[in-house]
């Protein structure tokens, strides 16, 4: 993803961008998020790179900062709009803020996006959304979806089984 960007533009300024970017998912996925933080926007400052923004709204995200997690996202399409990661992070900010319409909008986008590499996700997502609207069988064909794309997410498989369990009680 961030390599695309980099392929393209090879030079110091570009390899110490990418060099942040690479820190700041590190200290992130450690749980070092302030140093995380820091690390994206060094990124940024050096070269603006749609994902560098995602990330640094995914790591705002882990402190509850959902607005500006969302600015970051605006930002990231702003910059790339093929890009499918800030499509999807907004919906499931909205959905932390239960604004479960607002997310649909987001995650539809997302499945449309042209650069996304974990496509399963706004399928998943919107699995969650329509399974607690009560909308079982377009909660099954959205998990149904997330799994014939990622065979291997047992998210998926366990939310489709539950969904699938509550229909056959249903009839």
């Amino acid at each position: 993803m961030f390599e695309e960007t980099f392929r393209k533009n090879d030079s110091a300024l570009l390899r110490e961008a990418e060099y942040h970017f690479h820190q700041g998912y590190k200290y992130q996925m450690s749980g070092h998020i302030h140093d995380a933080m820091e690390h994206y926007r060094k990124s940024i400052d050096l070269f603006p790179t749609s994902e560098a923004h995602t990330f640094l709204g995914w790591a705002l995200s882990f402190e509850g900062d959902y607005q500006a997690a969302i600015s970051e996202c605006e930002t990231a399409i702003a910059l790339d709009p093929d890009f499918g990661n800030p499509y999807n992070d907004i919906g499931a900010y909205l959905m932390s803020l239960e604004q479960l319409d607002e997310a649909v909008i987001w995650f539809e986008r997302a499945k449309e996006a042209k650069r996304y590499d974990a496509r399963h996700y706004p399928y998943f997502n919107l699995g969650r959304i329509k399974e607690r609207q009560g909308d079982w069988l377009s909660a099954q064909a959205e998990y149904g979806k997330a799994l014939e794309l990622y065979p291997e997410y047992e998210s998926a498989r366990e939310c489709l089984h539950r969904v699938q369990s509550l229909l056959q009680r249903r009839n």
